[in-house]
């Protein structure tokens, strides 16, 4: 059972400058911050309220790891019908899945504002309004850093909104992306210093030290990328990251339940899937709950329903299986990335389908059958919550993992000091689990080629975190900051347009071939633009 659980919750201010247009009556039941933030339970209500937006449909409820991020070298959109849309990269700046992640993110820094603002309101124990501020000025700063990764440069707002009609609050320029990933830092690092550690939070969902610090590495991976290419960025990406490693609290994964499932890594996602913890491998996740059926609350997602295994019966889904669109199947490339001993091959990617006619058995594909393939990482036959409802799951979505933070290692460690001994044992620790064997001994089979030299290790990493963390929401933006997201975008979709194999699914090919040098970037949305007079045409992400 999830123990924390995203629920209604008073909005104390609204106040962002894209959200004009959604407000067009004042509301009702507003608090003035004076009435509020008087007792340690507001203060947590309120943290709820930051966390919040990260569970909305608009960003990990769906739209951040399908609509905006699903068209890669990883898979496609399995529509054929699907000719524009974010998910085939043919949009614009009105495109509503834009301004919905804007508006998003933008809810949560006001609600983080606000609660840094009044953070010292209330008498309490000192630790735990130190934690709470922690987890707003963290929250504060991933939202900026999601914002930075889509849009580039935005504004930048430290501090309470009191208006949302006054032109002093809504006319505010973009900020420089420098500027923007300074005060990222600024915000993580001031963080880090006041949060609990994982084992005392005793769950993922919320912010802990070494989610912090995995993070913080991420951050500076993107900052020694595109476009900032501050390449001394590596070094403090791999300290960031060797202080998870060096806090004992994380390890990966090597149990798993053989009545369930046969390797460790599917066990990952079937623990998400069935609602229970893993904190050590699990850094970080956002919370989802209930099934809007047997429960009031709606705070549940679309993760196995909109990507997952497609079944789709002609009558009510049955509790055993789950109701799934399947929108989302592999790509050539990224099947042959696997061999056939890599053991997250045919998890991540559904090496069968199901029947939608009772009794709805598995037929296995076959080998010419690569395009058909859905993602399978999160399988909706594992829910434990019954009934299940036909579009929405209780399963978390994971942000941070400690696979992740092993292969940050391994890449900042080749970007500083070459494949190095350090560089390697973090790598093969990631693939030992993967082979199933075991994670202290080296392996033949397992292990990475030895003796690579630096610009090749930085090739096996780049597909290394493909293998590994592939569907997770990271591939769109990895390919960004490493520079080659045009190009290999581009090769992808000529490649499933002109495969001999692909005699299905050519149309597939059309999110990557749609691809130029301005979807490096998402635009500024419409909705902000109309309203906010400080950006113009010329501030434009370029080519929008």
């Amino acid at each position: 059972m999830k123990y924390i659980k995203y629920f209604f919750i008073l909005i104390l201010v609204i106040s962002v400058s894209s959200c004009k247009k959604f407000l067009d009556t004042k509301p009702t039941d507003f608090l003035a911050p004076e009435t509020y933030y008087s007792t340690e339970d507001q203060l947590n209500n309120a943290l709820m309220g930051v966390y919040d937006p990260l569970g909305w449909e608009t960003m990990y409820g769906n739209n951040l790891f399908a609509n905006l991020t699903i068209c890669t070298d990883e898979s496609f959109w399995n529509r054929a019908a699907q000719t524009t849309g974010t998910q085939v990269n043919v949009f614009d700046y009105s495109n509503i899945d834009v301004a919905n992640l804007w508006a998003a993110c933008y809810t949560g820094i006001e609600r983080a504002n606000m609660l840094i603002a009044n953070v010292k309101k209330p008498q309490m124990d000192e630790a735990k309004r130190e934690n709470i501020l922690g987890q707003a000025m963290f929250l504060r700063g991933y939202y900026y850093f999601l914002l930075a990764t889509n849009f580039g440069g935005v504004p930048l707002k430290t501090v309470p909104q009191p208006s949302v009609s006054n032109p002093v609050y809504i006319n505010v320029p973009r900020s420089s992306i420098k500027d923007l990933y300074t005060q990222i830092l600024s915000d993580m690092t001031e963080a880090e210093g006041k949060l609990n550690t994982i084992t005392v939070n005793g769950n993922p969902g919320y912010i802990s030290k070494t989610a912090c610090q995995g993070i913080l590495a991420r951050v500076n991976l993107n900052m020694a990328g595109f476009p900032l290419n501050e390449t001394a960025r590596f070094a403090e990406a791999l300290s960031w990251a060797k202080k998870v490693e060096a806090s004992g609290e994380q390890t990966l994964n090597t149990a798993y339940n053989s009545s369930l499932t046969n390797s460790a890594y599917s066990q990952i996602f079937i623990n998400q899937m069935r609602d229970e913890y893993n904190i050590k491998e699990s850094i970080w996740e956002v919370e989802f709950y209930g099934n809007r059926i047997s429960d009031a609350f709606v705070e549940s997602g679309r993760l196995g329903n909109t990507i997952g295994l497609a079944f789709s019966p002609s009558v009510d889904s049955p509790d055993s299986l789950g109701y799934s669109y399947g929108f989302a199947n592999t790509t050539r490339r990224h099947y042959l990335r696997y061999d056939n001993a890599d053991q997250r091959r045919d998890w991540a990617i559904a090496p069968f389908r199901y029947n939608n006619t009772a009794p709805y058995a598995r037929v296995n594909w076959t080998a010419s059958t690569i395009y058909n393939r859905n993602v399978g990482k999160w399988r909706r036959s594992f829910e434990k919550l019954t009934p299940k409802n036909k579009n929405y799951t209780p399963t978390n979505f994971p942000l941070l993992r400690y696979s992740d933070v092993l292969l940050m290692i391994a890449e900042a460690e080749n970007e500083v000091n070459g494949p190095t001994t350090t560089a390697y044992n973090a790598l093969n620790q990631v693939r030992r689990r993967a082979y199933g064997v075991s994670l202290a001994a080296a392996s033949p089979t397992a292990d990475a080629p030895a003796a690579m030299g630096k610009d090749n290790f930085r090739t096996f990493i780049q597909e290394e975190r493909s293998r590994e963390l592939c569907y997770e929401g990271l591939r769109k933006y990895d390919l960004i900051r490493w520079g080659i997201y045009v190009a290999r975008m581009n090769e992808i979709g000529n490649e499933m347009a002109n495969d001999p194999t692909n005699t299905a699914f050519k149309w597939g090919g059309l999110g990557g071939q749609s691809v130029s040098e301005k979807n490096v970037l998402l635009p500024i949305p419409s909705t902000e633009m109309s309203v906010n007079k400080a950006i113009t045409a010329k501030d434009q992400n370029p080519g929008w």
